[in-house]
């Protein structure tokens, strides 16, 4: 991108600046001491940098003589070939004073290009030509907007075709991130944590209902021969099942779907197995018999057809078996799996019960961890980041402002260049540490091996996928699969993060907020007053 003539900032590095709404940790930039000298490749350019505060830096480039009369020359050729002056054919040479008059004669606004015109085009062209190439020259990754130390109004004052020029350029660049020293020999700062966090304590009910249900899954089946004998919990038995939508009075209807029914249905008698009255119709009958029996189908039952519905089964036994559970031993540990023993059997299924509960509280162990690992790393943050993601968020809250019924009038009065400042003072803070945070876990990674396998990256996009179609919208897979993969790869660092730390965990009952729950009702309650006044109101107008 080149400038244009009246340029005064180095626009065409804008493209560079950070607009994601995450941080995403970029390569860190390699520097040397706080200021190098450089012989650029372009013959005979020098420059240096010079390290400022905050991850800012000051390039300073040195154009040689040659290079600025050669600027100054096709700056004047190339005016010359665009403009047409009284007594100079269009394309001949043309002196540069009279170039320079004419110039500012038939500027609209008298100020394009200030009073030296061809002066600021050769410099434009010449902060186009080397700045750039130095830069990366030095290694160095430029984020948000340079801006020219001296603007080019002012250098064309000093500047002379032939002689040398300096230009100065600051801008942001990556931070690097540096690791503070380990209080443990031999030892990662960032393994070993500290931290604590609360969550519910253990679940011993759900714990014992997995050793139910597991033991449920080996129950042994021993058929009945006695035909006195009477289906009772704890049975299971074979049957078939013939159903009927029930009529209001009770009788049989319209016979349902053959989904509904069915030949030789293995049925287990226990509480909570099947749709509501199966199991308890066929208590007491025996081998050969034929029930009827009436049920309700659930209210959230997949076919809406039949969600909600009674209905009523005839019923007919045939088979009948007894049906024991095993009791947790040493050889029923083996079978479930090899070399488990009835201890470690429970141990695992407790571990699993706690980490499905834990998930819950992943995001306050996170905070935790997060918080800690802020501690462990030294990161200059430069302003322009924090600036960029302080826009974003103080757009979205006036977003949700707009969402919670706030009038645009009053939104509109809080979009000033005070309150943004204000805003950013505020959560200067968060940014810095969430940065410093996403910048050490991508680091973590990197130094771990820690990846993310394709198959979970793919589960995460067939889920967002299957969710937008249920909302009708499209998605981009290429837009997303980035985010879910820095997303999932964060997860999988702050789990590594987890078992090496030392973290203390508070258990605490959840407590029941009798004043919270009395003031949202009482909010509510205010609202509904306020949607019936509003209805009486626009009951008026429209009478």
């Amino acid at each position: 991108m080149k400038f244009p003539t009246r340029a005064v900032s180095l626009l065409w590095l804008v493209s560079t600046s950070t607009t994601s709404t995450a941080f995403v940790p970029h390569a860190t930039s390699r520097f040397g001491v706080s200021t190098r000298l450089f012989q650029s490749s372009s013959a005979g350019t020098e420059s240096s940098i010079k390290h400022l505060p905050e991850s800012a830096v000051e390039l300073t480039v040195t154009a040689p003589g040659k290079a600025t009369k050669a600027a100054y020359d096709k700056a004047c050729s190339e005016i010359s070939q665009n403009i047409e002056i009284p007594g100079f054919r269009k394309g001949s040479k043309i002196p540069a004073q009279i170039l320079e008059q004419a110039i500012r004669q038939n500027s609209a606004d008298g100020q394009q290009g200030g009073k030296h015109p061809l002066k600021a085009q050769a410099i434009t062209a010449l902060i186009n030509q080397l700045v750039e190439p130095t830069l990366k020259e030095h290694q160095l990754d430029p984020i948000g907007q340079p801006s020219m130390v001296v603007p080019v109004e002012e250098m064309v004052e000093s500047f002379q075709p032939g002689e040398d020029l300096t230009i100065q350029v600051k801008c942001d660049v990556w931070p690097e991130i540096v690791w503070k020293e380990s209080d443990t020999p031999d030892k990662a700062v960032y393994k070993g944590l500290k931290g604590s966090y609360s969550r519910k304590p253990f679940d011993q009910a759900k714990m014992d209902k997995a050793l139910d249900d597991l033991k449920e899954r080996y129950a042994s089946l021993e058929k009945i021969t006695d035909d006195s004998h009477t289906l009772q919990m704890g049975d299971a038995c074979t049957v078939n099942m013939e159903g009927f939508m029930a009529n209001p009075d009770g009788t049989k209807g319209e016979p349902l779907p053959n989904a509904a029914s069915g030949d030789r249905v293995e049925v287990v008698l226990g509480e909570g197995r099947y749709m509501e009255g199966l199991v308890e119709g066929l208590i007491g009958a025996k081998v050969d018999d034929t029930v009827q029996v009436s049920v309700a189908f659930p209210d959230k039952l997949r076919d809406k057809t039949l969600a909600g519905k009674q209905a009523i089964f005839d019923v007919t036994v045939l088979e009948a078996s007894k049906r024991t559970v095993p009791e947790l031993t040493d050889e029923f540990a083996a079978k479930v799996k090899a070399g488990l023993t009835a201890e470690s059997l429970q141990a695992e299924l407790r571990k699993a019960v706690d980490e499905e509960d834990a998930k819950e509280f992943r995001g306050a162990r996170n905070a935790a961890l997060s918080k800690a690992l802020a501690e462990t790393v030294e990161v200059d943050i430069p302003d322009t980041l924090v600036t960029n993601q302080a826009r974003e968020k103080f757009a979205l809250m006036m977003t949700e402002m707009r969402d919670n019924g706030v009038s645009d009038e009053e939104i509109k009065n809080q979009i000033k260049p005070e309150n943004f400042l204000k805003y950013k003072d505020i959560v200067k803070g968060d940014i810095i540490r969430d940065f410093r945070v996403s910048m050490a876990t991508d680091e973590i990674a990197r130094i771990e091996g820690i990846e993310v396998p394709d198959y979970q990256v793919e589960e995460q996009l067939e889920a967002i996928r299957k969710d937008a179609a249920q909302e009708g919208e499209e998605i981009d897979d290429n837009s997303i699969r980035g985010k879910v993969e820095a997303t999932l790869q964060r997860q999988a660092v702050m789990d590594f993060l987890a078992d090496n730390a030392d973290l203390d965990v508070q258990y605490k009952e959840e407590e029941f907020d009798a004043q919270l729950m009395e003031k949202l009702a009482e909010e509510s309650l205010a609202r509904l007053e306020k949607e019936k006044e509003s209805s009486a109101v626009d009951a008026e107008i429209v009478e």
